[in-house]
């Protein structure tokens, strides 16, 4: 039997086979999660002129060697020019955001100053230097500049920027479609009353939340029974997706169906079986302009496999720069034995400490352990052969994009 693929040789083989979806144009109000497909550049500046970054009055720097009084002519407020400018010896009520006034280059703050009709007087120790509590014209950006370079997800502080530098559009890739069924005749839909020998399948449910919040649509196949026919419909069904996502039925038991109806339909097999605990029979495959991808039936197995898998998949089909899952570190609380030939991903609960992010395996690791994950929300992260650690030591860890302290 062939050795087993390494995560990272597996991974590298299914990045291999996205090609970039199609691109289109969406609002920014809609785009929200999508990955860029062109970067986004300012088409104005931020700010558009000087403006105030504080309560006060517009002043010239130089009358407080001059005295420190003022007579006030005016007012600014934000969105609307001053048409008064400042002389020497004269002020203007500003407010944040307003444009600074002609001639002006400081902002003297209110709580430096007192004033009553037109005098203005300093009270305090106004301020430091010239220029002091303005915001120049494009000190954020300026026009012309890149924003929001392309192959970026769309984040809410990403969508703002574009936006505030006048976009309202953005050319993002396609969602893709992703096809998902389950496979086994011992299971039976959410909300069903299984049979004493049966169980709900959660799969699909989970994996269609993870596809969606990736930016894809998702068709939900339903349930295929261990039989070639029922497989092969549950393929046919799935035609037009660019995903096809299977649980279970992917090992090498009599009713681990899935490959050899891949291979009817005319799939050409990527690889199978895989150097990682829990997962080990994840599948892929190329099915005409489709990439199927088989997770392994135990849910835990599914939901890590995806995170490595599927998710990176999607993320590459949309353009993105950097597909893979980033590692970072923790230090562990208890000690960690040595590894085996599998690198293991051990579900943990991640928690940040004023030393540094600390780390703890959580004691049930068993693949079908779905409340064990629940409470997860960080992967140990073992290669294969990796030497014991003791406690306090760092370990390498995937953050899940759950907060399961809310």
């Amino acid at each position: 039997m062939a050795a087993l693929l390494s995560v990272a040789q597996a991974q590298a083989q299914l990045l291999a086979m996205a090609s970039p979806l199609a691109h289109e144009v969406c609002p920014v109000e809609q785009a929200g999660g999508r990955i860029l497909a062109e970067a986004v550049v300012a088409a104005r500046s931020n700010p558009p002129v000087d403006v105030s970054a504080m309560d006060g009055f517009a002043i010239r720097f130089a009358d407080l060697a001059a005295g420190a009084h003022w007579r006030i002519v005016g007012e600014a407020a934000a969105g609307q020019p001053c048409p008064v400018p400042v002389t020497p010896g004269t002020a203007v009520r500003i407010f944040t955001g307003a444009p600074v006034p002609a001639e002006a280059d400081t902002i003297l703050v209110q709580e430096d100053a007192s004033w009553q009709d037109e005098t203005l007087l300093l009270t305090g120790n106004g301020p430091p230097e010239r220029g002091a509590h303005i915001r120049k014209a494009g000190q954020d950006f300026q026009t012309g500049g890149a924003l929001v370079p392309k192959g970026l997800l769309l984040t809410p502080v990403r969508l703002a920027l574009a936006a505030m530098g006048g976009t309202g559009h953005v050319v993002v890739s396609r969602r893709p479609r992703v096809a998902i069924f389950a496979t086994g005749n011992e299971l039976v839909p959410p909300g069903a009353t299984p049979g004493p020998t049966q169980i709900v399948s959660v799969n699909s449910l989970m994996i269609g939340q993870i596809v969606r919040a990736c930016g894809a649509d998702v068709q939900d196949l339903g349930i295929a029974a261990d039989t070639p026919e029922a497989l092969d419909a549950m393929l046919a069904r799935a035609a037009g997706a660019d995903v096809i996502v299977s649980s279970g039925g992917a090992s090498v038991g009599d009713h681990d169906l899935v490959q050899p109806a891949l291979k009817r339909a005319g799939a050409e097999i990527g690889f199978w079986r895989i150097a990682m605990r829990p997962g080990k029979p994840l599948m892929a495959a190329r099915l005409g302009s489709a990439i199927a991808l088989g997770l392994p039936g135990n849910p835990v197995s599914a939901f890590v496999t995806a995170q490595l898998f599927l998710l990176p998949l999607l993320r590459a089909l949309q353009g993105a720069e950097a597909p893979l899952p980033v590692l970072g570190v923790a230090f562990t609380t208890v000690a960690l034995p040595e590894n085996g030939a599998r690198a293991d991903y051990q579900r943990a609960y991640l928690e940040d400490m004023p030393q540094g992010p600390s780390v703890t395996p959580l004691t049930m690791q068993d693949s079908a352990h779905l409340s064990g994950l629940a409470r997860a929300n960080a992967l140990i992260v073992r290669p294969a052969l990796a030497p014991k650690v003791r406690a306090g030591q760092w370990v390498d860890v995937l953050r899940l994009p759950y907060d399961h302290q809310m």
